[in-house]
């Protein structure tokens, strides 16, 4: 067979061409290994469920997962550096309540959009919200909660301006009318033992903080902010229970990329987690927490995408009740 100078030439080129193409696009992902930057400290609840998920992804993908911890700014920081990076599948961002649905509303320079720079690929877990009362305070139900305060100003404390706790409380209070007086902390367990002394009245705090204390009898929570009772305390009655139509609240924990990483990856990242959130262990651990497994559909990446959007314009609507102005 006669090959022609044409075709020589086009083979050529091509060969040219090839060799300046990202390496992304012969390599089968992942061929090192990944970064989680989790954007708050060691040792909280997004870094544990991160250092679980991330040993989930890395034992089905074959490949070291790396947890990086870059706090900062209320998870600004490391959530600004995820969106900045490639777009490759090897810079993941352990994703929650502060860097993507409340910090918008509470900073006026942040270096990314929530909505646009990143690829959600999936919810993991939340940790729902709660009240719980100083072991002084009478109260022994959300409704009497709600009627003591009518009566005589109640003080409930949160993990400080701005949180998503914060958030939850301004909700709670538009709908109830309740006469709280917000008192911030500068974290959920730097308050707890001011509630345990009787210093202060109550807490909205994250149920997994929450419930040590009421199962040791230190304090005790009046509802919970899920659809149904938890399973880990079905003595506790929910908001709705309580008679606060339609109610629930959580801190929530998710993974996500940066934008425009190549959508057969993030299905691959998916998968890895869906598959080993699935599998034994790792759901026993979350839920030991005192969180509560995302559903199906919220492991999905549309689905973790139509969950941010909706929280953020409930975050959005909070930040108004409370008065929040970015700064």
């Amino acid at each position: 067979m006669t090959i022609s100078r044409r075709s020589l030439v086009a083979s050529a080129a091509l060969g040219t061409a090839a060799a300046f193409m990202p390496r992304v696009a012969f390599a089968a992902f992942p061929e090192r290994p990944i970064r989680l930057i989790v954007p708050f400290a060691a040792g909280g609840n997004a870094d544990i469920v991160g250092r679980i998920v991330g040993e989930r992804i890395s034992s089905a993908l074959g490949q070291p997962v790396i947890v990086d911890n870059r706090g900062g700014a209320g998870g600004s920081i490391g959530a600004e550096a995820v969106a900045r990076a490639t777009p490759d599948g090897y810079t993941l961002l352990v994703g929650s309540n502060g860097p993507l649905t409340v910090n918008p509303f509470v900073q006026a320079k942040l270096g990314y959009d929530p909505l646009k720079d990143f690829a959600p690929i999936a919810l993991t877990s939340y940790a729902p919200h709660c009240i719980i009362l100083a072991n002084k305070v009478e109260a022994k139900t959300l409704p009497d909660l709600i009627a003591m305060s009518k009566k005589e100003q109640i003080s409930i404390a949160t993990s400080g301006v701005g949180s998503a706790t914060h958030m939850t409380l301004e909700r709670f209070k538009a709908q109830t009318g309740a006469n709280v007086v917000h008192v911030p902390y500068r974290s959920g367990g730097a308050l707890m033992p001011d509630l345990i002394g009787g210093s202060i009245q109550a807490a909205m705090t994250e149920f997994s903080t929450a419930i040590p204390l009421h199962k040791g009898g230190q304090a005790h929570i009046v509802a919970v902010a899920l659809e149904k009772r938890s399973q880990l305390a079905l003595d506790v009655a929910t908001f709705i229970d309580g008679g606060v139509k339609d109610f629930t609240a959580s801190s929530y924990i998710g993974i996500l990329a940066p934008a425009s990483t190549p959508p057969a990856i993030v299905a691959q990242l998916q998968k890895a987690i869906t598959d080993g959130l699935n599998g034994p262990g790792a759901a026993d651990k979350l839920r030991g927490m005192g969180s509560e497994i995302a559903t199906p559909e919220q492991m999905t990446s549309a689905g973790f995408a139509d969950f941010i959007r909706t929280d953020y314009k409930r975050m959005g609507e909070a930040a108004k009740l409370a008065g929040l102005e970015p700064k």
